[in-house]
């Protein structure tokens, strides 16, 4: 590696792609446009960057196995950036064997990283936690550490593990610390303001109280009878069913849990999930048929018992039933409390959930894609709709001659 490729790579290293171009912005040697693409990536010019790189790509010869393995990785790298997921886990983990068997330990680890940020965008929680748990970050760079320390924080919040969280994020920050690298710094403080950041509103009764994630897991843990309106799901210590696919029962679920164990009555119930201003008999037999459903999908944790006008819910072992609530009554903010769950969602999908109309909700989607609050996946039918990713680190560490980055 000669004198300007060397000081382009420290200088990506630290996060000054502008210092980085100054050495290679006029050569065209594959070495010099390998930099050059990462250079433009961390300046936010993917497309242009994931060109470049392809040049470089097919400008090494075919011996030249680690610098193209570094090539594809930096290339998936813009792919997770600009939400392009087709395909990408296999050649990462081509790469990060390639680099592995010729001694670049710390890209080939930080490809496995990659992997990991993949799975978890398209909302694969447990196989990403697998693969974590499966990586050995002794004796590796800090920056690594700090990225794979980001990543256990986004698997544990997903997860409700708000304490892992909290220790994952600041074994990050000492390791960014440690780095030196700004970026990377900003990161960690972001996550560490969005852990501590409202998460819901616990209502009981007529009072309503603003919780964090901390909190939040406290509550599930109590023993509560908590129906949870931000994972639509209703939870009874250890016990939890899902309703998410079934919006008209988790209406009635939410509208029984607010009086509960007191009776709602049949009109009100039927208002909560079907909607209509004037119920008829129509809407009471059907109200019938949805009451026979939740009390199946309840029956191990809760009675639902006829009263003389409508109906009450009946906690089998809880003694107190509270409702979590997204942080505001805004349909974005039902709609992210819907997404922090990691899946993928359609926007039919999203609309029944919420028993909104899909134009509603397309509307709310797109208000909080222009605020950086959700993504999207495809196009088309095909598009589906994710929170965002919480670790975005741009391509740093790829494409240099081992040493050359500390």
């Amino acid at each position: 590696m000669d004198s300007l490729l060397g000081t382009a790579a420290r200088a990506l290293a630290v996060g000054d792609p502008l210092g980085a171009l100054k050495c290679v912005a006029l050569r065209s040697d594959p070495p010099a446009l390998a930099l050059r693409g990462i250079a433009l990536a961390q300046l936010g010019q993917y497309a242009v960057a994931r060109r470049v790189l392809q040049r470089a790509q097919r400008g090494f010869g075919k011996g030249e196995v680690v610098a193209k393995a570094r090539c594809l990785t930096a290339e998936a790298e813009i792919a997770l950036l600009t939400h392009d997921l087709r395909e990408f886990q296999k050649p990462l983990e081509r790469a990060s064997r390639e680099l592995g068997a010729r001694g670049d330990i710390a890209n080939a680890l930080f490809a496995r990283l990659l992997v990991i940020r993949g799975l978890l965008a398209v909302g694969k929680v447990g196989p990403a936690a697998e693969a974590l748990s499966r990586l050995s970050l002794s004796g590796v760079p800090a920056r690594l550490i700090a990225v794979a320390e980001l990543l256990r924080a986004d698997v544990a919040v997903l997860e409700l593990r708000s304490r892992a969280a909290e220790e994952a994020i600041e074994r990050a920050g000492r390791a960014a610390e440690n780095a030196g690298i700004p970026p990377l710094r900003s990161e960690v403080e972001r996550a560490r303001t969005e852990f501590h950041a409202v998460a819901a509103r616990l209502a009981a009764g007529d009072s309503e109280k603003p919780l964090r994630l901390l909190e939040i897991e406290e509550l599930l843990d109590s023993g509560a009878f908590v129906i949870d309106a931000c994972r639509r799901s209703v939870v009874a210590g250890k016990d939890s069913v899902s309703l998410v696919t079934r919006p008209v029962l988790f209406a009635l679920a939410l509208s029984l849990g607010a009086r509960a164990p007191g009776e709602v009555t049949r009109n009100e119930l039927i208002v909560a999930a079907f909607g209509p201003r004037r119920p008829n008999d129509s809407h009471r037999a059907r109200l019938r048929v949805e009451i026979g459903r939740l009390r199946r999908a309840l029956e191990d944790i809760a009675e639902l018992r006829a009263t003389p006008n409508g109906f009450a819910l009946i906690p089998r072992r809880a003694a107190r039933v509270v409702r979590l609530l997204p942080p505001s009554e805004s349909e974005t903010s039902a709609l992210s409390a819907l997404l922090a769950g990691g899946d993928a969602w359609s926007t039919s999908a999203l609309s029944a959930a919420l028993g909104k109309s899909q134009r509603s909700v397309q509307r709310a989607l797109l208000e909080l894609e222009a605020a950086g609050r959700v993504r999207a996946l495809g196009q088309g039918r095909s598009r589906r709709w994710l929170a965002p990713e919480s670790t975005g680190i741009t391509t740093a560490m790829l494409l240099v001659a081992r040493g050359a980055l500390g």
